[in-house]
């Protein structure tokens, strides 16, 4: 597990990051969420070594991060850093050599990857040659040739169409399930909120809300509720303590003043008709972004 605790870091007298602090799982996917200018790069970078932070520590399964441990970390930055004038798998080949695949099993991790991510017919292709979708493809079979078992991507969707967005997302939940810890960043809400297991949000430098998926639906999602019946639900209108949301026939979403209105919500839904579904209605990853950032 990697582990993030009380890490700060400030440029020209100005705090970044202020007691930054998380955990990246094995076998499970992170997403880092926050605006431009939150922390999410300078988090990311001081976790790979990159950067030094002024306080706090990084730690790989409760022990100080090593030179060694850090060989064994992926990292995709922003920023495209490929050789323009190299073929494709060349050069992804050439990095996994670095991490001291020998030359057969380089050029075989190479391929394997870069078709599984789409790119089987443009291995001998330059890099500069491919569109900038593709790039970020390569991109990131750079960074997952060595087969890493903590993997940091910073934008891995980044300029991708919908097919290639699966296509990524396919091979980073296959990675997870093999058991690596895998934190990636993106802007994209509706791609972190598909994916994710957890999720970390940050906002000028300070974590705003971090946990699993489902424990930030539960603590967010407040006293709305849904109601599909059988019958007309237009009587919640006059309800005391109800406060309709939307509203179309028999279903209804509505806020309640506490969990006992909702208790009496459904009684006498249940007296009145054939009561399809009563459930929490659960914030979506941007309501929860807006509320904890406000």
């Amino acid at each position: 597990m990697l582990e993030l605790r009380g890490i700060t870091k400030s440029y020209g007298g100005r705090r970044v990051l202020d007691d930054v602090g998380f955990d990246v799982a094995p076998k499970r996917l992170t997403g880092f969420v926050g605006g431009n200018g939150a922390g999410k790069t300078t988090t990311m970078r001081i976790a790979l070594g990159v950067l030094e932070s002024e306080g706090g520590q990084v730690q790989l399964d409760g022990a100080p991060i090593s030179d060694g441990d850090r060989r064994r970390f992926g990292y995709m930055p922003e920023e495209r850093g490929l050789y323009p004038k190299m073929k494709v798998a060349e050069q992804i080949a050439y990095l996994a050599r670095l991490h001291g695949y020998s030359k057969a099993d380089a050029d075989q991790n190479a391929t394997a990857l870069l078709e599984q991510l789409g790119l089987g017919e443009r291995l001998d292709d330059k890099v500069e040659t491919l569109s900038l979708g593709n790039q970020q493809r390569a991109q990131i079979a750079a960074a997952l040739v060595h087969d890493p078992e903590v993997l940091i991507l910073d934008e891995p969707f980044s300029g991708l169409d919908p097919l290639a967005v699966d296509v990524v997302a396919g091979v980073l939940q296959e990675r997870a399930a093999q058991g690596v810890a895998v934190l990636f960043s993106s802007h994209q809400l509706d791609v972190v909120e598909r994916l994710c297991d957890d999720l970390v949000i940050i906002a000028a430098g300070t974590i705003r809300a971090a946990g699993s998926a489902d424990e930030l639906r539960a603590a967010h999602a407040g006293h709305r509720y849904e109601l599909h019946t059988s019958g007309d639900a237009g009587w919640l209108r006059d309800e005391p303590g109800v406060s309709v949301v939307d509203f179309a026939a028999g279903s209804a979403v509505f806020d309640v003043d506490d969990d006992e209105t909702a208790q009496r919500v459904l009684r006498r839904a249940v007296d009145g008709s054939h009561v399809k579904s009563f459930a929490p209605r659960h914030p979506t990853l941007a309501q929860i972004f807006k509320e904890v950032i406000q």
